[in-house]
């Protein structure tokens, strides 16, 4: 089994991300295109993040009802009919409100499955795989967000320019919305074809409920079944959540969960309105085109570097001492956002920039991901795993609601300043989390 996850481990987290950036990066470029104000956009967009957030009362379905595997391959299908349908609603006039739908849909599509792959990737992987890999699925899942907000909006715009026509913008988009379609369908027939077949993990530990739900495997098609898994899954999720609540110093990890990302969620809904955005507004007034310069560029390759170089310190050196630094130098990252904004420097300068944010992001992200993993117990990986990062999008969803009226009211350059304070408090709670105690629990499973 070692072997085979160097093969799909990287493609299931790229095809998870790209969902992801779709409805919640695209979307940011792709509104704002259509003359959509900066308080609106970012209200709106960050709506989006819903599912995210709610996804832990649906994700013990996928333990009952078929498998990962299935869902997996699902999921997959449907997000490809959805970005064919984005395609087409790209041309309707005045359609923001069905573009907002089609974007939600996708949306709870991607949720559920982020939870599936994340419990597939529980199940095949032993911990020390886990450990080695976390950089691997971080830095997959950063490079669909850079294709995404980077080739597929330098796509977009470039169709844009060379089409001199009535709907230049739509007909872009359309383009880069294909591409989506095209690749979606790809990878649910690779997948369908490369992916090994592994049974839900369940342990004797498991609750009364879940094996109640379990049992009713041979009618999983029967409206009985589904009601009484339904009965089942209300009366596990309350059983669910005590288990991850029982243990040590969880205030403080529900608190670092939370507000870790804060500066990261404003800097995340405002930065492609700011390279968009005229001088004239305190932007920097790059074309579409340059943007996905900026995004898809040398970015890409210093996030590979900083990913791998942070899954291969915490692999040799351990979570404990990596986890300050890398969360130091991340957050850093938001004052460059303030050098911009204050100097307006040209495009060379702000790719430079933007790749250290790359680097930085994927030296953080290595250890806030094997972070979560260590709260999370073998007996409801997948539903609990489903909990941690819910927490984790309500911290990016809430304060993205509000970034856009924060940034009209200060401007871009004190909304970055901002920024980088609100990112202190989820480092100054990091000395008390319970490293220790989940890294020897973590060692035991």
């Amino acid at each position: 089994m070692a072997a085979k996850p160097r093969i799909f481990i990287p493609t299931l987290y790229f095809i998870e991300g790209l969902p992801f950036t779709i409805v919640n990066n695209m979307s940011v470029a792709f509104f704002k295109t259509l003359a959509m104000n900066n308080e609106a956009l970012a209200f709106f967009t960050s709506l989006l993040y819903i599912p995210w957030t709610y996804k832990l009362f649906w994700a013990p379905l996928i333990d009952i009802y078929k498998t990962r595997r299935a869902w997996i391959i699902g999921t997959q299908i449907v997000l490809t009919m959805t970005s064919a349908l984005l395609m087409v609603a790209v041309f309707i006039p005045q359609g923001t409100a069905i573009l907002l739908l089609v974007f939600t849909v996708m949306a709870f599509v991607s949720a559920t499955q982020d939870v599936a792959i994340d419990g597939y990737y529980l199940d095949v992987l032993d911990k020390e795989q886990q450990d080695f890999y976390v950089g691997v699925r971080g830095t997959a899942y950063k490079v669909a967000w850079l294709f995404g907000s980077g080739a597929l909006v330098y796509l977009a715009g470039v169709v844009a320019e060379k089409v001199h026509m009535p709907g230049a913008n739509a007909i872009g988009w359309c383009a880069a919305f294909g591409v989506c379609t095209a690749i979606f369908a790809v990878f649910a027939y690779v997948h369908s074809r490369i992916l090994p077949i592994v049974e839900n993990a369940q342990t004797e530990n498991t609750t009364a409920a879940l094996e109640a739900a379990a049992s009713h495997s041979d009618h999983k098609d029967t409206g009985s079944g589904i009601q009484e898994g339904f009965v089942a899954l209300i009366k596990a999720l309350p059983i669910i959540f005590k288990d991850f609540c029982a243990q040590p110093r969880i205030q403080v990890i529900f608190l670092y969960i939370l507000i870790f990302r804060l500066g990261d969620a404003l800097l995340m809904k405002m930065a492609q309105p700011f390279l968009l955005d005229p001088p004239s507004a305190g932007g920097l007034g790059l074309s579409v085109a340059d943007v996905g310069k900026v995004y898809g560029g040398v970015g890409t390759l210093f996030l590979l570097v900083g990913g791998i170089s942070g899954s291969a310190l915490i692999s040799k050196i351990g979570l404990q001492r990596c986890i300050i630094p890398f969360a130091l130098i991340q957050n850093s990252s938001l004052l460059l956002y303030w050098y911009l904004a204050t100097h307006k420097p040209d495009i060379v300068l702000i790719c430079i920039v933007n790749a250290f944010e790359q680097f930085s992001y994927g030296l953080g992200t290595s250890s806030y991901m094997v972070f979560l993993l260590s709260t999370v117990k073998p007996k409801y990986k997948a539903s609990q795993f489903a909990i941690v990062t819910a927490l984790m999008a309500y911290g990016v969803m809430l304060p993205g609601m509000g970034a856009g009226l924060l940034q009209s009211k200060l401007g871009y350059a004190n909304f970055f300043l901002v920024s980088f304070f609100a990112s202190l408090p989820g480092i100054i709670t990091i000395p008390f989390l319970p490293m220790k105690q989940l890294a020897a629990r973590r060692a035991e499973q």
